[in-house]
């Protein structure tokens, strides 16, 4: 299976990619990551830590790595109803925080919302648009509150 579109030829803009370095515990940014994206209209009901799973499991000694899997419940059910449910799939919208070296963490988060699009998952009209304006908005401002 080839995939339908080159990797290299997406801007970071076109997938919605945000990123932000903070300078304290891993801990501690997993909580202020959090708390700012709660404070902006997201709720967080999904978490969890692939780094501790896979060290448990595997012995992979992965540093520390959460997900936050946020989700705004008003515009998640707009993009449910726009792709036919097909959204689901790939919510939640989630903030991943890493540790880059010790005390400093990266979050990072991608528009699930644009990649469902530029795959053909959601509908290339005006309601999707706006969905994405409105999460983009919602995340741009999450990002600045770090």
């Amino acid at each position: 299976m080839s995939v339908p579109i080159n990797p290299e030829n997406i801007d970071p803009e076109d997938i919605g990619e945000a990123r932000a370095t903070l300078n304290m515990s891993h801990e501690d940014a997993i909580e202020h990551v959090r708390r700012v994206f709660t404070d902006t209209g997201f709720g967080v009901p999904v978490e969890f830590s692939p780094s501790e799973m896979l060290n448990e499991k595997i012995d992979a000694g992965r540093d520390p790595y959460y997900v936050l899997g946020a989700c705004n419940p008003s515009v998640a059910d707009r993009a449910l109803e726009a792709t036919d449910n097909k959204l689901g799939a790939l919510m939640a919208c989630n903030v991943v925080i890493w540790e880059e070296d010790p005390g400093t963490q990266i979050v990072y988060h991608t528009s699930i919302m644009r990649i469902a699009r530029l795959i053909g998952m959601a509908p290339d009209n005006e309601e999707m648009a706006d969905i994405i304006a409105d999460t983009g908005e919602l995340v741009d401002e999450a990002f600045e509150n770090l």
